[in-house]
């Protein structure tokens, strides 16, 4: 049975520029019980499409049909809209922080959600709230339910709107990247509760993501979206696995495997401005095997044996067709290696002490004698579950958190006794990207200034010169420099997400402290942003510690890997040698989840299998 059909769907938004034509001509369909993923780069329409279906798109000028359940969203009256709004439709949104209201704990607000649309008496609606956290995968859920949003973790909080979304069981859930701030354990325990939706209550679930190894696994059916276009659609298993429009193949060779090495191959250039009224091939002037035609012409819709359907002139599939793949770049000689130390941390510990509202101490040990030693020129990936202590050994490194006890030094200087003028030196030696881009970007100030204010703080350029190095670095992370003076909310996720690594790259620091940097990206954007760190370490000898979750992308950048867990490291090796032959049962764990081939090649037990429930 057909839950959702979208036919024809033109969106246009005004701007201050003129129209944005965020959406042209799509159409497909989503069934009971089926997990239709959406795909592709930062600003091709994925996340508009999702408001436009929930009716968030106050001011957009919309044409087309959305039919839900026999009824045309588009038609419907406000109040009719809210009905549905979170009950028979739910979604997931892509950034966590902004979703939840601050000064509410999590459980006010999963209360609040259910009893807007259900008549149940609070105490009832607390006890769901509680179990829903614990489903997924929140420790201590009847104690942290009365937490707020800011006492949790990145991953914690996505799992907090994950929670809120499912807990009325909507006939319909729209998932805006829903576990790109997971780390891979969880993000199984996630797609196992999706999963389990789907059979037990005939959920439709609409899966937006960048992760196409993740899609690749899980969709029933797939559509790949650029400039607004539906390029492709289809079978998941034949469109991300034997793709035939151009466009998705690049994107699947961009993707980092767990094998990959070297750098990635990635689609040259940048998306067009969606100011712009396309006539012809939107794909045609990044595509390795555009002809005169499809710079000309529209192309046709063509359908294939295998069930996909490809907006494009080739009249074989891509995947079949040499000239349609993108070239890899050639890998320069890795940069010497010096032996000294630039970053070296002894025994950190970290402990939040406090008072409960019964007046009793509380004390939470954060981290528990972390040691670690980073040598010029290479990376040292930092991996973990959310709340392992991760992020917060980051902020001490840093200079961002002050440490209980232990040491930092920096190039052979402790930074704990740092005053704030010499840390605005230090600053100019150590930078940092930070895992959430919208927090950590002023919403009062334009891109310009936001990525020229390190060069305003160290007095390095002024005036003409400051413009033209802030607009280089906005075209080396893969911004248009046209974008200059918008501000941060008038990006997507993945698009604030550069920003903040331009600013971290703007004064050529020799250590960057990468937080989930490429999480919040696309697979074509993420190949440039790692070939280009990648580039920065061989040119210029630069350090880096390198956070993240994605264990593919951790293999492909670092020389060693340091396993945390609860706040302690568990293992720490050679990035091939920890692969190939873990030591510590955690790590054997975080491998297992991450890459199905090891688990079977490894013989190793499924953390979902294991009587572990999500």
């Amino acid at each position: 049975m057909t839950v959702l059909s979208v036919r024809h769907l033109t969106i246009d938004i005004p701007t201050g520029d003129g129209h944005v034509h965020a959406a042209r001509d799509v159409s497909f369909d989503v069934a009971a019980e089926e997990l239709f993923g959406i795909a592709g780069e930062s600003g091709s329409g994925k996340s508009v499409l999702s408001q436009a279906i929930m009716g968030l798109l106050p001011g957009a000028v919309i044409s087309g049909e959305i039919i839900f359940e026999g009824k045309n969203l588009l038609d419907l009256p406000a109040r009719d809209m809210q009905r549905l709004r979170g009950n028979r439709i739910a979604m997931i949104s892509q950034d966590p922080l902004s979703s939840l209201h601050p000064f509410y704990t999590v459980g006010a607000q999963i209360v609040e959600a259910i009893r807007t649309h259900r008549q149940v008496s609070e105490a009832e609606a607390l006890r769901e709230a509680v179990d829903i956290l614990g489903r997924v995968g929140i420790h201590d859920p009847d104690k942290r339910v009365h937490d707020y949003p800011h006492q949790f973790s990145g991953g914690m909080r996505q799992r907090v709107m994950i929670a809120m979304a499912i807990v009325l069981r909507p006939a319909l859930l729209i998932a805006d990247e829903p576990t790109t701030a997971l780390d891979v354990t969880v993000q199984a325990q996630i797609i196992a509760l999706l999963n389990e939706m789907r059979r037990e209550l005939g959920t439709a679930i609409i899966m937006v993501t960048h992760d196409l190894e993740l899609l690749s696994s899980i969709a029933d059916h797939a559509m790949v979206m650029y400039a607004g276009n539906r390029m492709e659609s289809g079978p998941g298993d034949a469109v991300l696995t034997a793709p035939a429009h151009p466009y998705t193949l690049g994107l699947l060779r961009s993707s980092p495997s767990h094998e990959t090495r070297g750098a990635l191959p990635s689609i040259p250039g940048q998306p067009p401005s969606l100011l712009l009224e396309q006539k012809a091939c939107a794909f045609a002037p990044r595509c390795a095997a555009a002809m005169d035609i499809c710079r000309k012409e529209r192309p046709p819709l063509r359908s294939f044996a295998d069930g996909t359907r490809s907006l494009c002139w080739l009249e074989a599939k891509a995947s079949d067709t040499p000239a349609a793949l993108p070239a890899a770049p050639d890998q320069a000689p890795a940069l010497a290696q010096d032996s000294d130390i630039v970053v070296k941390v002894s025994d950190v510990r970290l402990t939040y002490g406090g008072r409960s509202l019964f007046g009793k101490n509380i004390n939470l040990e954060v981290l528990k004698g972390v040691s670690l030693e980073l040598p010029r020129g290479r990376t040292l990936g930092i991996v973990g579950e959310s709340g392992c202590g991760k992020s917060t050994l980051a902020r001490i490194i840093a200079g961002l958190l002050p440490p209980t006890s232990g040491d930092v030094t920096i190039e052979g200087q402790s930074v704990l006794g740092l005053d704030r003028r010499d840390w605005i030196e230090m600053r100019k030696r150590v930078q940092m990207v930070f895992q959430d881009p919208f927090g950590s970007l002023n919403p009062r100030r334009r891109v310009g200034s936001i990525i020229g204010g390190p060069f305003r703080i160290q007095k390095v350029a002024h005036g003409a010169a400051r413009k033209n190095k802030v607009r280089e670095l906005m075209e080396i992370v893969g911004l248009n420099p046209e974008h200059y003076n918008r501000f941060p909310s008038e990006f997507s996720g993945g698009q604030r997400q550069r920003i903040g690594i331009a600013r971290a790259l703007a004064l050529n620091p020799s250590i960057i402290i990468f937080d989930e940097p490429v999480s919040a990206l696309d697979v074509s954007i993420q190949a440039q942003i790692l070939n280009l760190i990648a580039r920065l370490q061989r040119e210029l000898g630069l350090s880096y510690l390198f956070i993240s979750h994605d264990l593919a992308v951790v293999r492909h950048v670092s020389s060693e890997i340091l396993v945390m867990k609860a706040g302690q490291v568990v293992e720490r090796g050679e990035t091939e040698t920890l692969y190939h032959h873990p030591q510590h049962p955690y790590t054997r764990e975080l491998l297992a989840a991450a890459d199905p081939h090891y688990r079977k090649s490894g013989g190793l037990a499924d953390p979902l299998s294991s009587g572990a429930t999500p």
